[in-house]
C-alpha cells in the first residue's frame, strides 16, 4: 500500500510565486542544472534498486563486453540514429518559447516532466495492480485530486465520492463519458425487464429510461443491496438475467426492438462542440444523426435554445442521453452557461425527462483552480477577480460554481495542466455508477476482490476503454498536483499569469486596431473569458469575406511552423480558426461584419461561408517577462503590424 500524506502539501502563498521560477525548464534553459540533477539522482535511484533486488545474482552482461567489436558496433548504430533523432527533432515547433502564441500547448512543469522520466523505466502497465502496484493507486488518486478541483467530493468514505481516471486524451475521455451515461439510462429499463422482485423499479420503460443519474444510481445501489441477501447460487441466476436484458449485451438494435415505446437517445451539445463527440456517436453505434448541435450566443452555448430543444423532446418523447456544456472551447476559450444546463436539467427531470450533464473542460478545466480555496470551497467572485480587470465576469463565475453539480467532466492534464502527452482524465460525480461498466478478465483480474474503494478500482482496466496503459503519465500528474496542488494560491497561479496576458493581450489588440486603421480594420470578435483571444483583420476598403480570408491566409503563412525552413527566421508563432455563420447567429454575424466593415451578405457564399480570423493561445507564463522588462505580446502586436503594413 502506496504511504499518502494526508490533504495536499501547504505552501506559504509568497514561497509559491516565488517557486514559478522553478517550475518550468524555461524558455532559455534556465532550469537545465536542476532537471539534469533529478534525471541523474533517480536514474541512479533505480539502477541501485535493480542492484539490490536479489544483490546474490551475479551480473548477466559482463565487464567486458562494451570492449567486444559486436557491442561497439550496436552502440555506434544506436548513437548515430539518436543523434539523427536529434536532429530532426530540432524543427519541433517551439513551445517552450513566449513567441509560441498557437496551439494548446506549451512548456513541461518540471515535476510532471521529471516524474515520468523517473517512473519510465520501472515501465509499469496501468491495467491492474498486478501490473503496476504503486501507479494505478496514482492514477485513482491523480483522479480524486482533479474531482476536488472541480467541486465533487473526493472523500473516500462517502459511498458518492467521486471517481476518476486518466487516458490518452481528451478524446477518449468524451468516449467514457458517452459510455457511462448510456449504461447508466439503459441499466433501469434492463432490471425492470428482469422483473426482479422487492425492487421499486419505475412503472414502465419511458420512466424507467427517463430517471436522473441520481435516481438511477439509487436504484443500482438497492439492486446490488438486493442481491446481497441472495445465496450465491441464486445471485448468479439473477446476474445473468438482468445481465441478458442489458443493453451492453443486446446491442442496440435489440435493445430497441425489445422496447419499442422506445427511441435512441439524443446528445444535445454546441455548434462549436469539439468533434470528438460525432466520432463518439459513431464509435458508440448510435450514429451522428442522434448529435443535435444547439445554436449559440457569442459563441457559447444559447440556454435559452437548449431550453426550447429539451421542451420540444419531451412533447415528442425524444430521450436525451446528455447535454454537452463546453468549458473553454478549443477554438475561442469561450465558457457556456454551466448554471442554466444544470438548473434545465433538474427542472426537466421533474417533469419526466432525464439526462446527464457532461463538461468537455478539455482546455479550461485547470482554470477551475483560481475559483478553489486550499480546503476545496469555491471563492467568491470578488475573491478570484483581485488583480483582473475583468476576469471572472458572472456569467463565468456562475458556471464554475456550477462544476460541482455536474455529472461528469473531460480535463486534459497535457493541456493547462502542462503535462506531457498524452494525459486526458475523465471523472464523474459519484463513483457507483462505474460498476455498470466493469468488463470481467479471468486472465487479469482475480475474483471478487475488496470492497473498498481502492481495492476495488486497482482493477483499473475493467472500467476504462484502454486496456493497457502507461503509469508513467498518471505519476506525472499524481506528482505535479503534490507539489503544485490544485487551488488558487499554488496551481492557480500559473492560469492566473495567463488570464493577466490574456487581459493585457485584448487590450493590446484594440490598441492595434485604432493604430493600423488606415490599414486594415481589426477587432476582438469577441471578448475573451480564458486565456485564448483571437482576431478578426480585413484589409481597409475590403468588403469581401473571400478577400479578407486570402490576406489573413496569407498572415497565417509567417506564423505557422514550417518544417523546411529554420525555426529561427519566424519572429512569432500563432494560429488560425473560423467563424461560421451557423455559430455566430445572424446577428453576431451582422456585429462582427459591421466592426470589420464587411458585407454579411458574402457570408452566403458557399465557397467563403467562413471567416478566417487568427486565434493566440495564451499559456506560456512568461509572455510578460518582468525579469528583463519585455512584454512579448507588445512585440507580437509590432510584428503583426509590419507584417500587415507589408502585405496588405
Amino acid at each position: 500500500m502506496l504511504h499518502v500524506p494526508p490533504g495536499p502539501i501547504v505552501v506559504p502563498d509568497d514561497l509559491c510565486r516565488d517557486a514559478l521560477d522553478a517550475c518550468f525548464l524555461g524558455p532559455y534553459g534556465e532550469n537545465d542544472a536542476l532537471l539534469e540533477k533529478l534525471v541523474v539522482e533517480f536514474l541512479r535511484d533505480h539502477v541501485y534498486w535493480r542492484r539490490n533486488f536479489h544483490p546474490e545474482d551475479p551480473p548477466a552482461i559482463p565487464t567486458r563486453a562494451a570492449q567486444r567489436p559486436g557491442y561497439q558496433a550496436f552502440e555506434a548504430r544506436m548513437r548515430r540514429e539518436l543523434h539523427t533523432l536529434s536532429a530532426a527533432l530540432k524543427k519541433s515547433v517551439p513551445f517552450h518559447s513566449p513567441r509560441y502564441i498557437g496551439h494548446m500547448a506549451s512548456d513541461l512543469l518540471l515535476p510532471g516532466l521529471a516524474a515520468q522520466l523517473l517512473t519510465l523505466p520501472y515501465n509499469p502497465n496501468n491495467v491492474s495492480d498486478d501490473a503496476a502496484p504503486v501507479t494505478v493507486e496514482l492514477e485513482i488518486r491523480a483522479g480524486l485530486q482533479l474531482a476536488r478541483m472541480l467541486g465533487y467530493s473526493d472523500d473516500m468514505g462517502r459511498a458518492d465520492c467521486a471517481f476518476g481516471h486518466l487516458t490518452s486524451g481528451g478524446t477518449v475521455a468524451n468516449y467514457q463519458a458517452l459510455r457511462l451515461a448510456l449504461a447508466l439510462k439503459a441499466f433501469p429499463v434492463a432490471l425492470r425487464a428482469a422483473n426482479v422482485p422487492d425492487i421499486d423499479v419505475p412503472e414502465d420503460d419511458w420512466k424507467a429510461f427517463n430517471l436522473g443519474n441520481v435516481e438511477a444510481i439509487a436504484l443500482l445501489g438497492r439492486w446490488q443491496q438486493w442481491l446481497a441477501t441472495q445465496s450465491p447460487a441464486q445471485r448468479r441466476v439473477w446476474l445473468a438475467l438482468v445481465r441478458d436484458e442489458r443493453i451492453e449485451t443486446l446491442g442496440l438494435p435489440d435493445f430497441f426492438a425489445r422496447h419499442p415505446s422506445l427511441r435512441p437517445p439524443r446528445v444535445l451539445a454546441p455548434v462549436t462542440a469539439h468533434y470528438s463527440w460525432s466520432k463518439g456517436m459513431k464509435l458508440l453505434g448510435l450514429g451522428r444523426a442522434q448529435l443535435e448541435l444547439l445554436p449559440e450566443r457569442g459563441m457559447r452555448l444559447d440556454a435559452d435554445a437548449l431550453q426550447y430543444t429539451l421542451e420540444r423532446h419531451q412533447r415528442e418523447r425524444q430521450p436525451v442521453l446528455m447535454v454537452v456544456a463546453v468549458l473553454g472551447t478549443t477554438e475561442y476559450g469561450t465558457i457556456d452557461p454551466l448554471d442554466r444546463v444544470v438548473s434545465l436539467r433538474d427542472r426537466m427531470q421533474s417533469q419526466g425527462l432525464g439526462f446527464a450533464v457532461h463538461v468537455d473542460a478539455a482546455w479550461g478545466g485547470y482554470l477551475a483552480t483560481l475559483f478553489r480555496n486550499a480546503d476545496g470551497s469555491l471563492r467568491s467572485r470578488e475573491e478570484t477577480g483581485a488583480g483582473f480587470a475583468r476576469f471572472p465576469q458572472p456569467d463565468v463565475h456562475a458556471a464554475f460554481a456550477a462544476l460541482g453539480e455536474t455529472d461528469s467532466v473531460t480535463v486534459d492534464p497535457h493541456k493547462l495542466g502542462y503535462l506531457p502527452y498524452g494525459a486526458g482524465a475523465f471523472i464523474c460525480r459519484d463513483n457507483r455508477a462505474m460498476t455498470l461498466l466493469a468488463e470481467e478478465a479471468d486472465y487479469v483480474f482475480d475474483g471478487d476482490g475488496p470492497a473498498d474503494y481502492m481495492g476495488r478500482f486497482r482493477r483499473l482496466g475493467q472500467y476504462v476503454p484502454e486496456g493497457s496503459k502507461s503509469g508513467a503519465a498518471a505519476a506525472a500528474v499524481y506528482v505535479t498536483h503534490r507539489v503544485l496542488p490544485l487551488d488558487h494560491a499554488h496551481f492557480g497561479q500559473l492560469p492566473r499569469q495567463t488570464v493577466l496576458a490574456a487581459e493585457a493581450f485584448h487590450a493590446r489588440a484594440e490598441a492595434f486596431a485604432a493604430e493600423l486603421g488606415d490599414v486594415v480594420h481589426a477587432c476582438v470578435p469577441f471578448a475573451p473569458d480564458s486565456n485564448l483571444v483571437c482576431v478578426a483583420v480585413n484589409p481597409a476598403g475590403n468588403r469581401d469575406i473571400a478577400r479578407a480570408n486570402v490576406f489573413v491566409r496569407r498572415l497565417y503563412e509567417e506564423l505557422r511552423c514550417d518544417p523546411r525552413r529554420p525555426l529561427q527566421v519566424k519572429e512569432f508563432f500563432g494560429s488560425i480558426t473560423t467563424l461560421r455563420p451557423d455559430a455566430l447567429g445572424a446577428t453576431e454575424r451582422d456585429r462582427i461584419a459591421e466592426q470589420l466593415h464587411l458585407d454579411p451578405d458574402s457570408f452566403d457564399d458557399a465557397t467563403t461561408d467562413r471567416l478566417v480570423i487568427l486565434r493566440h493561445t495564451l499559456m506560456n507564463p512568461y509572455l510578460m517577462d518582468r525579469e528583463n522588462g519585455i512584454s512579448y505580446i507588445d512585440r507580437y502586436f509590432d510584428y503583426l503590424a509590419t507584417l500587415v503594413r507589408r502585405l496588405a
